[in-house]
C-alpha cells in the first residue's frame, strides 16, 4: 500500500505536459487580444494625429494665404507718391505710369477719397501683359489755410489703385471690380507730395515728360482711325474701281475708233 500510494515523478511530468499547452494558449489569447487591442488603439491615435494634421494644415495655409502679401500684378511709375505742382486755387496734373507684369490680361481702377476735387483719365482700363499706359491725375489745390507756408500743408486726399485679373482683352467696365469682389487686389495707396513749380527739380522734369507722354496718348485716340474700306459718296453710292476704270477704258476705245475713221 505504501509504494501504491506514491506517486511516480513522471506523474508530475505527465500532467504538467498536458497542462502546458492550455497554460499557453491562455496567454496567448490574451496576448493577441492585448495586441489587437493595443493595435486598434494605436491606429486610433494615429488617425486622430494625422486628422488633427490635416486640419492643422489647411488651417495654417489659410492663414499663410492671410498673413502673406498679395502678387503684384502691376508696376507703378511713381510706385507710391503723386506729385502736384503747388499752384493754391488752380487746378493742376500729376501722372502715373502704370504697367501690367503679369502674364494675363489685367484690369486696374482708380480710387480717391476726394472724388470731387481729384480724378483720373483713365479711370480705369485693361492691360495686355507687357502692357503700359500713362494715366493723367487732375486735383484742385486748395489756398493754404492758418498761414501756413505753401509746401508745408499737407493734402489729405489719397489714391488707391486696384487690379483684378481678366481672361482676355474686353471692354473695360467698371462693375468688373463690384461682381468679382473677392479677386481684387489693392495694388497701391498713393499720397499727394506737392512741387515747387518755380524750383529745378528731377521729379518735377520727369512729371513734365510724363504729363508730355500722356497728352500725346491722349490726341493720337483723339484721331479718327483711318479708312481701309470702299469709299462712299452720298446715302450708299460706292465707288467700285475696277469699275471706274473699265468705263474709263471703253470710253478711250470708243474715242480712237472714231479718229481712226
Amino acid at each position: 500500500m505504501a509504494i501504491a500510494d506514491r506517486k511516480s515523478p513522471s506523474d508530475g511530468k505527465i500532467w504538467g505536459f498536458f497542462k502546458l499547452p492550455f497554460r499557453g494558449n491562455g496567454t496567448n489569447t490574451n496576448s493577441s487580444s492585448s495586441s489587437s487591442s493595443m493595435h486598434h488603439q494605436h491606429n486610433q491615435s494615429n488617425s486622430l494625429v494625422e486628422g488633427s494634421n490635416a486640419y492643422g494644415s489647411n488651417s495654417v495655409s489659410s492663414v499663410a494665404r492671410s498673413i502673406l502679401p498679395t502678387r503684384r500684378r502691376l508696376k507703378l511709375s511713381p510706385c507710391n507718391k503723386l506729385y502736384f505742382p503747388y499752384e493754391p486755387g488752380k487746378q493742376v496734373r500729376s501722372a502715373i505710369r502704370i504697367k501690367n507684369t503679369s502674364k494675363s490680361h489685367a484690369a486696374f481702377k482708380f480710387q480717391t477719397t476726394q472724388p470731387k476735387s481729384c480724378f483720373m483719365r483713365p479711370p480705369g482700363a485693361i492691360l495686355a501683359p507687357g502692357e503700359s499706359i500713362v494715366a493723367t491725375v487732375f486735383k484742385f489745390v486748395e489756398l493754404p489755410e492758418n498761414n501756413e507756408k505753401p509746401l508745408d500743408q499737407k493734402s489729405r486726399a489719397k489714391f488707391k489703385i486696384m487690379s483684378l485679373k481678366v481672361k482676355g482683352p474686353m471692354d473695360y467696365m467698371p462693375e468688373l471690380f463690384d461682381e468679382q469682389k473677392d479677386r481684387v487686389s489693392i495694388e497701391q495707396i498713393l499720397r499727394v507730395v506737392f512741387l515747387d513749380p518755380e524750383r529745378q527739380n528731377p521729379v518735377l522734369e520727369k512729371l513734365k515728360r510724363q504729363l508730355a507722354e500722356a497728352d500725346a496718348a491722349a490726341e493720337e485716340h483723339k484721331k479718327p482711325p483711318e479708312d481701309t474700306g470702299p469709299k462712299i459718296i452720298g446715302e450708299g453710292l460706292v465707288i467700285d474701281e475696277w469699275k471706274e476704270r473699265r468705263e474709263k477704258f471703253l470710253a478711250r476705245q470708243q474715242v480712237e475708233g472714231v479718229d481712226s475713221i
